[in-house]
Formats: C-alpha cells, sequence, structure tokens
C-alpha cells in the first residue's frame, strides 16, 4: 500500500500544463539495523546533539542549517531562504524534453520516486502525461530541487504511476580511465563459446524469485542467540584450490549448472577438443589448418624427386643417343667411297647403332 506521507509537494511543469503532484518514495530498506552498545556492560551508546557554546544538548526544533566560510564563520541559511531561490525547480518538475529510454546511462540513475496526482483536478493532466509517455514510448527528462539542491530527473510510466529517477549530473560520473587491465589478453574463440555456453544455461532471471539470503541469515543468528540456542554456523568451503585452467573452468561451471537445473549433461565436451571450423574465404585460417594443409605439399614435394631423377636420366640417355648417332654419321662421312656393299653394311651399321643405345636405355630406366 502506498505510504501516505509525502517528501515533497510540488507541480509538474509540462509546457503551459501544471500538473499538482506529490513525491512519494519508491523503494525501502529492508536491511537489519544494529545498534551500538559498550562492551563491558551492554549499555547503549547514543549521540547527544550539544551546543557548543552553551555546553548543553538541544532539541531537533533548536536545530537549523548554516554554511561554514572557510575563516569558520557559520552563515544562516532558513527553510525559507532556500524556497525562495530565483529558480523554477524550487516547488517545480520542469520537463526539459523527451528522450528514448535507451538513451539514458545506467550509471546516471540514482534514487526513485512515485509521483501521485495531489488532488481531483490533477488527475486530468496527470493521466494525459502518463498516457502520453505511453504512447511514445520515451522518457520526460526533468529537473527539480529537493534537499537543498536541483537535481536531475527522468520520468517514466511504472503500472498507471508515474515515477521519476533521479539521474546525476554527467559532470558526476567518473570516467573509466585506468579502471580496465593494463595487460593485452586474448580470448579464444573456443572459450567465448564456452562462456556463450554457460550463459544459455543459466538463463534469463525471474527478479521475483530472488531474496536477501545475507538478512534471512542474520535474522536466523539472532533468533536463535535470543532463544539461548546454538548460533547457525557457516557452511564448509568447497574442496578444491584455485583453477587455473579457464577452460576447464567454464566447462565445470556449464556441467554444474545443467545438472543443478536437472538437464542432461552427456553433451557436455570440451571445445578445445573439437576441430576448428573452416574459415569463410578471404579470412585467415588457425594454426591448426595450415599445419593440416601443409602436410599434403611436403608429401607431394618428396614424390615428386623421384620423377624428377627419372626424367633426368631419359633426357641423359637420349642426350647420348643423338651423340652416338652423330658420331657414327662423321666416321662414315671421312671414309672414302666404297662399294656398294661396304656402303649397304655402313648403313646397316647405322641403323644397329641408332637402335641398340635406344634399347639399353630402357633397359636402365626400367631397372631405375
Amino acid at each position: 500500500m502506498l505510504p501516505v506521507r509525502s517528501i515533497w509537494n510540488g507541480a509538474i511543469s509540462f509546457g503551459l500544463v501544471s500538473i499538482p503532484i506529490k513525491l512519494v518514495n519508491a523503494t525501502e530498506s529492508h536491511s537489519v539495523s544494529f545498534r551500538q552498545v559498550h562492551l563491558e556492560d551492554g549499555g547503549r551508546i547514543r549521540y547527544r546533539k550539544v551546543c557548543e557554546l552553551e555546553d548543553r544538548e538541544v532539541t531537533q526544533g533548536e536545530i537549523g542549517k548554516a554554511y561554514e566560510d572557510a575563516d569558520g564563520t557559520m552563515i544562516p541559511i532558513t527553510d525559507e531562504d532556500l524556497a525562495s531561490l530565483p529558480i523554477p525547480t524550487a516547488k517545480t518538475i520542469e520537463i526539459e524534453g523527451f528522450v528514448p529510454a535507451e538513451s539514458v546511462d545506467p550509471l546516471q540513475v540514482d534514487a526513485a520516486y512515485y509521483l501521485a496526482a495531489n488532488g481531483v483536478p490533477a488527475a486530468k493532466p496527470y493521466t494525459l502525461l502518463r498516457e502520453a509517455l505511453k504512447r511514445s514510448g520515451k522518457v520526460a527528462i526533468c529537473k527539480f530541487a529537493l534537499r537543498g539542491r536541483e537535481r536531475l530527473g527522468m520520468l517514466r510510466v511504472v503500472d498507471d504511476v508515474l515515477a521519476m529517477h533521479g539521474l546525476l549530473w554527467p559532470d558526476e560520473i567518473r570516467t573509466t580511465e585506468g579502471v580496465a587491465p593494463d595487460a593485452s589478453v586474448t580470448v579464444r574463440d573456443k572459450e567465448l563459446d564456452l562462456a556463450d555456453a554457460l550463459m544459455d544455461t543459466l538463463g534469463e532471471v525471474d527478479f521475483a524469485s530472488l531474496h536477501d539470503d545475507y538478512r534471512e541469515a542474520v535474522e536466523e543468528l539472532i533468533a536463535a542467540k535470543a532463544a539461548g540456542e546454538e548460533a547457525p554456523s557457516a557452511p564448509a568451503p568447497a574442496p578444491g584450490g584455485k583453477v587455473l585452467d579457464l577452460m576447464a573452468a567454464l566447462e565445470k561451471s556449464v556441467r554444474e549448472a545443467r545438472e543443478s537445473r536437472g538437464e542432461d549433461v552427456a553433451d557436455i565436451t570440451h571445445l578445445s577438443s573439437r576441430p576448428t571450423p573452416k574459415q569463410p574465404p578471404g579470412k585467415k585460417s588457425t594454426a591448426t589448418t595450415r599445419g593440416t594443409a601443409a602436410a599434403p605439399k611436403k608429401s607431394t614435394t618428396r614424390s615428386a624427386e623421384p620423377a624428377k631423377k627419372t626424367a633426368a636420366k631419359k633426357s641423359t640417355a637420349r642426350k647420348t643417343t643423338a651423340s652416338k648417332s652423330t658420331a657414327a654419321a662423321r666416321t662414315t662421312a671421312a671414309k672414302p667411297p666404297a662399294a656398294k656393299s661396304t656402303s649397304a653394311k655402313a648403313t646397316a651399321a647405322k641403323s644397329t647403332a641408332k637402335k641398340t643405345p635406344a634399347k639399353k636405355t630402357t633397359a636402365r630406366k626400367r631397372s631405375a
């Protein structure tokens, strides 16, 4: 149920439309509170507000605000002074414009509030702004003053209520310089595949099922001590040392996540043992692919060596045959003309000389 007590009353300025509203906290803390006590006797330690000049305790009604100057001088500032500041946001939420919700950096989001229509006349313009935000799918960026300072805000619709998130000013967000790891680290595709598998196994989050385990444990501890019972002990740490193998740690995480959900784990295999997928044209192949492709080239080169030697032998044999034929022709030409029978014998000898080396070469070729 929405608390009745508001923390700020004002209006939303939507162009020339003014919407009276009450600001209500949208969140609450459920943390267990502790008191400070004296260890010796258990007496409670209290803080008392004491005036330094009179050395006496003062009540809340006697306490006001003041700004301390550099020389220590106190300059009183009243609530009336702050309310009369010459800025429109003192009592008004000024809408500056509208942007897509995804354009707001989550780092800027601060406290959350509900805006309630203040009075019956505010119902119509309140509903108008709410429905306009719903249909546009955008959020309104505004400025408002609260607790002594002007703030940036974001208006959006939650169910049928206008909600406002306080936003930090852009210069209040620190840069990321010096936060990222200094060392240059390369993440392999197989490691990313296992990380994706772990993300898919864990799945989405049901926020309604989440609860504060620490608070429940503290409440059990308090109940046990109040009843004079033994306080619950912390569970024993899981056995095993630090896992240095990132792939093994990821694979084990996927296995445990599936087992916790009752899913089959038989199909989980170490991705490092899987063959590297073929790369599309134009991309560099992996070391494994290069090694595999290089092997046939080496075997082809070795098998080509005997073929080269055989070809060289054939060429040498041809040259030898041609040289012998040429020498025989020169010898015949140098001799004086003889009888026809002698010429016929020389011709037969030449023919025999041509055929004989060829046969010998063929024989050598086969034996090689």
